[in-house]
């Protein structure tokens, strides 16, 4: 057993030394994600840092599940973990590294969306979304900016820390998951037994808030999430959703008439919005799969998707892609420049050539700090 963890110690630290982390991108409360690079390959990834709590807290459960998902699932629209490794108490995924996500399209108002656009960013949403429930996993946590976007336009399903496998309709789950504004209204009110129509009803508003341009269904607490919802939808009947009554949380809400739905959408054509309704229907059961949703009509119909290397991207991305190659390239040829003083110094004088051209490279700082 001794030489067995002796060995798994050895591959963790051969698998780390591969990795050089650059600079922070980003911190949440669990995890710090930082942009770094192979060091062989020199090919750009993320490096996720999750800070491992103890067993009761429920993190190390969070991080293995993420792991294992991440591991199972191999698919062009799901984000690929390329590696993983341990320092401390942190655990280290490394994932391909995608400089974008579709939160930061929309909410750029210098882009200008097509309906071919959002298609697009919809069709690939779903492929990766199929692929997760094919393989019986719930994400749990659909959101624009966990769609993360690639510089090939490629979108990409990402952060699998609360995704669960289902399948078992006896086993129940907590209610207390997917952000407030993508929740499902089972799971508002309480309901313990669900399936992949949770993250179907997150695509909904996500499709929805591709053709606002704004969240769709925005609320400040449970309560007032369901008020929204039914102030936008209607309020639901038994006859429109048998059993809704009988879930844990059984409120008293106001009857709210059902609103016009393609009145909101006048820029949507008339499929996009039944494809939509079908996403935000209230009863779970009638609720439309990602499969049956990739069969729509809505993809068949025109306009084509644009291809994904055509679709709009954050220009503040792009510039930074540009300022960071630029401050690169210059700094090559100041060290080019340097080097040729040097040489031409050395030639004249004679002197020693190290002692003239490390100096040199000491005046520009161009030494790489190391990462945290």
């Amino acid at each position: 057993m001794a030489s067995k963890a002796v060995l798994g110690e050895e591959i963790n630290k051969e698998t780390e030394s591969l990795y050089k982390k650059e600079k922070k991108l980003g911190e949440g409360t669990y995890a710090v994600v930082y942009l770094g690079h192979h060091i062989r390959t020199n090919r750009k990834v993320a490096i996720k840092k999750i800070k491992l709590g103890n067993m009761r807290s429920g993190l190390d459960m969070s991080a293995i599940r993420e792991v294992k998902a991440l591991r199972e699932l191999r698919h062009p629209n799901v984000i690929e973990l390329i590696d993983v490794f341990s320092h401390k108490t942190n655990l280290n995924l490394v994932l391909e590294f995608l400089d974008t996500d579709l939160e930061n399209v929309i909410k750029d108002k210098s882009l200008v969306f097509m309906p071919a656009d959002i298609k697009s960013w919809m069709m690939m949403a779903l492929r990766g979304l199929d692929h997760c429930h094919k393989c019986w996993l719930l994400h749990r946590d659909l959101k624009p900016n966990n769609f993360l976007i690639a510089s090939n336009g490629q979108l990409k399903l990402a952060d699998f820390g609360l995704a669960r496998e289902f399948g078992d309709v006896k086993r129940a789950m907590t209610s207390q998951t997917v952000t407030r504004w993508y929740r499902a209204p089972e799971l508002l009110l309480g309901a313990t037994n669900y399936t992949g129509s949770i993250d179907i009803w997150a695509m909904g508003c996500i499709f929805a808030e591709l053709s606002l341009r704004a969240p769709y269904l925005p609320g400040a607490s449970d309560l007032e999430q369901l008020t929204t919802i039914f102030r936008a939808r209607g309020t639901p009947t038994e006859d429109d959703w048998p059993g809704m009554l009988k879930l844990p949380t059984g409120y008293n809400f106001e009857k709210f008439p059902k609103p016009q739905f393609s009145d909101l959408f006048r820029g949507s054509s008339e499929d996009a919005v039944d494809l939509m309704n079908k996403m935000l229907t209230f009863n779970p059961v009638q609720r439309i799969s990602a499969a049956d949703a990739l069969q729509h009509p809505y993809f068949r119909n025109l306009p084509r998707p644009t291809a994904p290397a055509k679709l709009p991207r954050p220009q503040q991305n792009i510039a930074e892609e540009e300022a960071e190659a630029a401050v690169d390239a210059n700094k090559k040829r100041q060290f080019e420049d340097a080097f040729d003083d040097a040489l031409d110094a050395t030639d004249a004088g004679g002197a020693d050539r190290r002692q003239i051209v490390e100096p040199a490279a000491k005046r520009m700082d161009l030494r790489i700090s190391s990462p945290a």
